[in-house]
This record gives structure tokens, C-alpha cells and sequence, in this order.
């Protein structure tokens, strides 16, 4: 078996709670990665909405002024 360079010897998982997040998962995820430097500038998925709400908000009042 191939070890995982990331996975250390000394992580503890013996508190872990097995299926902890299972249900939402089954809900449905939607995971995106911010390239690193746009992270520097949405640091969380509450900043994150809120600029694409700002977006969508600007290009819907656009479109509005433009029909």
C-alpha cells in the first residue's frame, strides 16, 4: 500500500464521529475551489454569496435598463 505523503503517522482520529456530515452530503454538495488569490479577497462561502448576489443584482438591473 502506497502512503500518502500528506497523511502523518500521528493524526488521532480515535474522537472522529463516523457519517458526521453524511446527511448533508446526501442533501447535495457544491464544493468550488477559489484559486488562492481570489480567496484573499472571499475568505468564506458568506462573501462569497454575497458578491455574486451584488453581481447578479447589477447585470439583472442592466438588462432591465437595456429592454
Amino acid at each position: 500500500m502506497v502512503k500518502d505523503k500528506e497523511m502523518l503517522d500521528e493524526y488521532d482520529f480515535s474522537n472522529g464521529v463516523r457519517g458526521k456530515y453524511s446527511k448533508q452530503y446526501k442533501e447535495g454538495v457544491n464544493i468550488i475551489k477559489l484559486d488562492e488569490d481570489v480567496s484573499k479577497y472571499f475568505p468564506n462561502a458568506k462573501s462569497v454569496n454575497e458578491a455574486l448576489r451584488t453581481i447578479i443584482n447589477l447585470t439583472q438591473k442592466d438588462k432591465e435598463i437595456r429592454s
